[in-house]
């Protein structure tokens, strides 16, 4: 059974500062450093352990568990963690393969959209879309609600040919397997998708009265672009 302090998960709602939540960070911390041999991807710092904690309601086991995990998975793929520079994916951003929506779902979840078709796999590989994924994550990581409730994510699969197929290879599908959980949608995706987000946060081409994906997309560029400088400092290659 997983370890956590009595009413570990109503600590989800403390800010980080309380001293409940500052002990548990203290104790995975002190696992952390404990570790044989290991050389953590990022500096364990209250901010980055916080999360792992709270994305497991606080149960210390659990939080433990899943940050061996992320940090096996950052040193095992480095052909997607290594450089989390824009520079290396921005023909992608700038095509509108990749926005977040501006609104959160009803149960706190950030949204994200994903256009197959915007991909050209002439000029990406997978590793290139998938590090778009990577970068999205550690940026919304950041913020509590995200920590709290999650993210959910769309995948648009209209204009998906041979050739994207092509690019996922077996060892590709296993290493995105360990991170990602895929729920697809039927060609009568508009009415599907309104059953899961209300219209009032999806983008007009999916039913719903946000402004456009196009719009969604080139904002969550330039905010990406706009945090180049913490990408670097999280990249692998500028920690060797």
């Amino acid at each position: 059974m997983s370890q956590g302090p009595p009413g570990a998960g109503l600590l989800n709602d403390l800010p980080d500062h309380s001293p409940r939540v500052r002990s548990a960070v203290a104790e995975l911390r002190r696992r952390a450093e404990a570790e044989p041999g290991q050389r953590w991807s990022q500096p364990l710092t209250d901010a980055f352990l916080v999360r792992f904690l709270r994305a497991r309601d606080f149960h210390l086991d659990l939080a433990w568990r899943l940050l061996k995990n992320y940090q096996k998975w950052r040193i095992e793929c480095p052909e997607i963690s290594a450089d989390l520079q824009p520079a290396s994916v921005l023909g992608l951003l700038h095509v509108g393969y990749h926005g977040v929506l501006r609104s959160r779902d009803p149960h706190g979840s950030k949204v994200l959209i994903y256009r197959i078709g915007q991909w050209d796999p002439k000029l990406f590989t997978a590793y290139d879309v998938f590090r778009v994924s990577l970068i999205t994550s550690e940026l919304i990581v950041k913020e509590i609600e995200t920590q709290r409730n999650g993210v959910k994510a769309i995948f648009d699969l209209q204009g998906w040919r041979f050739a994207h197929a092509f690019q996922i290879s077996p060892a590709v599908a296993k290493k995105i397997a360990a991170v990602l959980t895929v729920y697809m949608h039927g060609n009568n995706y508009l009415q599907s998708l309104t059953e899961h987000f209300p219209v009032s946060i999806l983008p007009q081409e999916y039913g719903g009265e946000e402004v456009s994906i196009e719009e969604l997309a080139k904002e969550w560029t330039d905010f990406i672009m706009a945090s180049a400088d913490y990408l670097q400092n999280i990249s692998l290659v500028a920690q060797e």
